[in-house]
Parts: structure tokens; C-alpha cells; sequence
């Protein structure tokens, strides 16, 4: 992933993030519309913890009241009637659903649940949803009214933000007014429960950066930073307008955004596994490509021998050593591979692309990994 994907989709993640308008379904879709592949469910569950850096700046002192007195409240009996002390309870048991589903989903989350109909779709439906419970639910508790049963609630809303297009905080914002919240309340409660989920994620996910994922570590670090900034921003934004305002705009807008993905895919100018599945190997493609060959060699072995004495063999022109003859480009005689005349650059024939090398170490750069790895030289 180079530097301005980072940053592009760093600031998709922080402006979305907050907004009930699905920041990983965003992902997929910028990421899919610049023809880049799938950032990975690492990417995207670590540049949340940048965003979530910035619930923890804005609500600060709110999550410091919560932490100390739940902390006091456990040797101190008289402090567990208070409101920041059950909430400490609250965000605990209501992570359980997310973090058990996400646990069990997991394949399917990186995989099945990534493409681009289904993130369609639930732009819609949950675009909908979200409109009838801002329009028609009876919106008069406070936070002082939350209790087990509905922080429980409010986590399993949370975990349908396992699916890209759902948005967790459209999803538990809807689930809180549905509950009868008002839209504030269920915001910053929504704000508050995801900051376990996310920070556990996130942490989980941190082994996978560097690996098969597309994003390298320090791109993660970039989109990450990017986030927070904005994200910090948008948090801030939110909570006054939706003080004064509804969620109908962020509701056409997820219509909407479903509605172009669809005619899209369906028009074939999207791919709705575009970018979403793992990129090759070299050691596949390598193999891959010498398949046909070993096929040719052991049927010619099998065939019978001709009763024709074969040809006296013919003398083949001499082929130039500094031109590949299957391009007719002049190859490079530190790395062995053709050099593409349009770009410049030198060219795997093993990979089909362009790759950079770099002459100090011989090594080549994979454009879809990252992955630096040591070139096969032609002929």
C-alpha cells in the first residue's frame, strides 16, 4: 500500500467512523472504486483504534469518571448504585456479543462478508431502519436509565457492525432509540461500548499487519494517525448536530451510496470481489505458470517414437542474450529481467507486472504484497 492510500483511506475511515454511515463498507468501496485492493479487516480494525484514540480525548473525562468510581465501586459498596460505576458494568457485559461473534465470524469477515452487494445492501436496509427508529421511536431516556437488559441490548445492535455496510454506530444508535433513547445519549453510548471491542480488535489484529494483508505496517501507522486527527473532528461535529438535527441526511445518503454500488456491480464496472481475496504467491504463480510446461514434457514422453528418422536439427538464428524474446525488450543485466519501455521500470514475466527493484540488494518489490523477494532472470 503506498503513502496516498494510506492517507486517503485513513481519511475515509476518520470521517466515517462516527457517522452511521459504515466506515469499513467505505473502505471497501473507495478502495474498489480506485481499483486498489481490499485494505484487509487488519487495516481496518487497526486504523479504529485511531479513531477510538479520539472518543477517548473527546469523552475524557466522562470515560475517567466511569473507570475510577467502577474501580471504587468494588470495594466500596456504597458507590455501586451510581451511574458511572454500573456503566463500567454496562460497556463490559454489553462487548461480550461482539467480541464472541467476532470470534466465531471471523473467516467470514475477512472474506464472504467483504463484498460489495452485500455492503450494498446493508446501506440500505439498515439506512432504513435507522430512518424509522429517528422518525417513529418514543426517544425519552437518558443514560441514567440504562440498566443490564438494555446494555445488553445495545451490544448485540453492536455486533452486526461485523458486516461491512452496517456501521457500528448506525447500527447501535438505531438499537438505542429503538430503545427508547434519546438520539445524544444513544450516541455517546454507542461512542463509549466500542471502545473495548475496538481496542481489542485492534490489538488482535496487529500480528496480521506485515503478512499476507496488503497493508504494510507503515501505512497502518499513517491511515491510523490520519484517522484519529479527523475523527476527532467529526465526533465533535456530530455531537452538536444531532443535538438540533435527525439522521434523516446520513439515511438518503446510505440509500443512495447502496443504490450507485448496485447499478455499478451490475453495470460491470465494479467488481464485487474486487480486490477482496488474497493476492497469489510468487511461489504459486511460479507454479502456475511452469504447470503447462511439465503437462507438454510428460506427453511427449509418452507419445510413440516416429518410424521417420527425425530431421538433421537446424541451426536457429542466434537470439540477441540482451533482448528478451518475448517482449523484444532489452533486458536488464543486473537483475536478468526485460526493462518495459513505457515505464520504465523492470518487469517480472513470472508475475505479469512491473516490479521495482532495488540494485544494492537484488531484490525486487511484489506492487500487489509489498513483499520484497529475489527475481527468476530471463532465459
Amino acid at each position: 500500500m503506498s503513502l496516498l492510500e494510506a492517507i486517503i483511506l485513513g481519511l475515509v475511515q476518520g470521517l466515517t467512523e462516527f457517522l452511521p454511515i459504515s466506515s469499513s463498507g467505505h473502505l471497501r468501496v473507495v478502495s474498489a472504486f480506485f481499483g486498489w485492493p481490499d485494505p484487509g479487516a487488519a487495516f481496518t480494525a487497526v486504523s479504529q483504534i485511531g479513531t477510538e484514540l479520539a472518543v477517548v480525548i473527546y469523552f475524557r473525562q466522562r470515560i475517567w469518571a466511569i473507570l475510577s468510581t467502577w474501580a471504587r465501586s468494588l470495594f466500596d459498596r456504597d458507590l455501586r448504585g451510581d451511574i458511572n460505576a454500573r456503566m463500567g458494568w454496562y460497556v463490559i457485559l454489553g462487548s461480550l456479543p461482539i467480541v464472541v461473534l467476532g470470534l466465531l465470524l471471523e473467516d467470514q469477515i475477512e472474506s464472504v462478508f467483504r463484498d460489495l452487494r452485500l455492503v450494498a445492501l446493508n446501506l440500505i436496509v439498515f439506512g432504513v431502519f435507522l430512518g424509522l427508529a429517528d422518525r417513529y421511536a418514543r426517544k425519552r431516556r437518558e443514560l441514567e436509565d440504562l440498566n443490564v437488559s438494555r446494555g445488553m441490548a445495545f451490544g448485540m445492535f453492536q455486533a452486526l457492525a461485523l458486516i461491512p455496510g452496517v456501521s457500528r454506530s448506525g447500527g447501535t444508535i438505531t438499537g438505542g432509540m429503538l430503545l427508547g433513547f434519546k438520539r445524544k445519549d444513544a450516541a455517546e453510548y454507542a461512542f463509549l461500548l466500542a471502545l473495548p471491542a475496538v481496542f481489542g480488535s485492534g490489538v488482535y489484529k496487529l500480528t496480521d499487519i506485515g503478512g499476507d494483508e496488503y497493508a504494510g505496517w507503515g501505512a497502518t501507522i499513517v491511515g491510523t494517525v490520519v484517522a484519529g486527527v479527523v475523527g476527532f473532528v467529526v465526533i465533535a461535529w456530530l455531537m452538536r448536530f444531532i443535538s438540533t438535527h435527525s439522521f434523516m441526511p446520513f439515511v438518503y445518503y446510505r440509500v443512495g451510496l447502496g443504490i450507485l454500488i448496485l447499478a455499478l456491480v451490475s453495470w460491470g464496472a465494479l467488481d464485487p470481489q474486487g480486490g477482496a481475496e488474497s493476492q497469489q504467491g510468487r511461489s504459486e504463480i511460479v507454479a502456475e505458470s511452469q504447470a503447462p510446461e511439465d503437462d507438454e514434457d510428460s506427453q511427449r514422453t509418452e507419445a510413440e517414437p516416429s518410424p521417420e528418422p527425425s530431421p538433421e536439427p537446424t541451426q536457429e538464428p542466434t537470439q540477441d542474450p540482451r533482448i528478451d524474446p518475448a517482449t523484444g525488450w532489452e533486458i536488464d543485466p543486473a537483475s536478468g529481467l526485460p526493462r518495459n519501455p513505457d515505464t520504465g521500470l523492470l518487469h517480472d514475466p513470472l508475475l505479469g507486472m512491473d516490479v521495482d527493484y532495488d540494485s544494492a540488494t537484488g531484490l525486487a518489490t511484489n506492487p500487489m504484497t509489498g513483499e520484497q523477494y529475489e527475481p527468476e532472470p530471463v532465459g
